[in-house]
C-alpha cells in the first residue's frame, strides 16, 4: 500500500477529529529483539505511525539521548538491514504506517534504488532522510516515486519562503516540521509557535504537517495539537523511558507512555 497507507491513516484521523501520534524508536536499542518488542508495543498502545530510526555513527540532528542509543545499537549489531528486518516483522503484526528514519550515508552505502526496493518489500510506507537536501538524491527520489514510497520532507523555523517550494516539491505522505533550530530532546522548544507554523504550512502544502523535537509528554503534545498541527512526534522521551526501565519491563514502559500520550491528545481533541 505504501503512500496509500499513510494517506488513509491521516484521512481517518481527520474524520475522527484526532491528532496523529507518531512514535520514534532507535532500532537495535537496547537490542534488536527488544527494539522490535518496544515498537510493537507502541503500535498496539495507540501510536498511529511508527518511525524506525536507523542507528548511525554521526547523528548530527539528534541530541545526547538518541545519539547514545544509536551508539549502543551499533555495538549490538543495529544497522539499516536490521531495521528493514524489524519492519518486515512488524508488518506481519500491524497495518499501521511505518517510516524509515535515517541519515543519507547508510542509504548511499546500501544503494538508493536497492533501498527503495528493500523498504517496499519490508512493508515500509516512507523514508525520511534527515540530511538529504532537496537538490540531491534525484535517482533515489525518482525510484521512490515509482514505487509509491513517500520521501518525507523536513521543514524548520529557518526555512525561508524561497526555499520552501523546493522542500515540498514531490512531497507525499506528510511533512515533518522541526520545532527548533537544534537537535532532538530540546526541553524548551517553542511548541505553540511550532504548532501555528505547522498549521500554516499545511494550508500552503495541502499535506498533513506533524511537529517533532521537544515533545516529551501529554501536556506538550496537546500544546502543539491545539494550534492545528495534524500530528506530533515523540522520540527522545520514548528512548529515555526504554533506558530507564529494567530488562523485561521496557516494552511495558513504552506502552504506558504511548497510552498516556494518546489519552492526552484525545482529551484535547474532544474524543471520548
Amino acid at each position: 500500500m505504501t503512500i496509500e497507507r499513510i494517506d488513509t491513516c491521516f484521512s481517518k484521523l481527520a474524520a475522527e477529529g484526532k491528532t496523529a501520534l507518531i512514535a520514534y524508536l532507535t532500532i537495535g536499542y537496547p537490542s534488536i529483539e527488544e527494539s522490535f518488542e518496544c515498537a510493537l508495543a507502541a503500535l498496539e498502545a495507540g501510536a498511529d505511525v511508527l518511525e524506525l530510526g536507523v542507528p548511525f555513527s554521526d547523528p548530527t540532528a539528534d541530541g545526547p539521548v538518541i545519539a547514545a542509543a544509536m551508539y549502543d545499537a551499533i555495538r549490538g549489531g543495529g544497522n539499516l538491514r536490521a531495521a528493514l528486518e524489524v519492519a518486515r516483522r512488524l508488518r506481519e503484526r500491524s497495518d499501521k504506517p511505518m517510516v524509515l528514519f535515517t541519515y543519507y550515508n547508510p542509504v548511499l552505502a546500501f544503494g538508493e534504488e536497492e533501498l527503495v526496493a528493500a523498504a517496499t518489500a519490508a512493508g515500509l510506507d516512507g523514508i525520511l532522510v534527515v540530511d538529504l537536501p532537496p537538490e540531491e538524491g534525484r535517482g533515489f527520489r525518482d525510484a521512490a516515486a515509482r514505487a509509491q514510497l513517500a520521501i518525507v520532507p523536513l521543514a524548520a523555523p529557518t526555512t525561508g519562503a524561497d526555499r520552501e517550494p523546493r522542500i515540498l516539491e514531490g512531497a507525499r505522505g506528510f511533512v515533518y516540521y522541526v520545532s527548533v533550530t537544534g537537535v532532538t530532546g530540546t526541553g524548551e522548544a517553542p511548541l505553540a509557535e511550532a504548532g501555528r507554523q505547522a498549521r500554516a504550512l499545511q494550508d500552503r502544502s495541502g499535506l498533513p504537517v506533524v511537529v517533532g523535537f521537544g515533545i516529551d509528554g501529554p501536556t506538550k503534545a496537546r500544546e502543539v495539537a491545539a494550534q492545528g498541527a495534524r500530528g506530533v512526534v515523540v522520540g527522545t522521551a520514548l528512548v529515555r523511558a526504554i533506558g530507564a526501565a529494567a530488562p523485561g519491563e521496557r516494552a511495558r514502559s513504552v506502552a504506558d507512555l504511548i497510552a498516556a500520550l494518546r489519552a492526552g491528545l484525545d482529551r484535547r481533541d474532544g474524543v471520548a
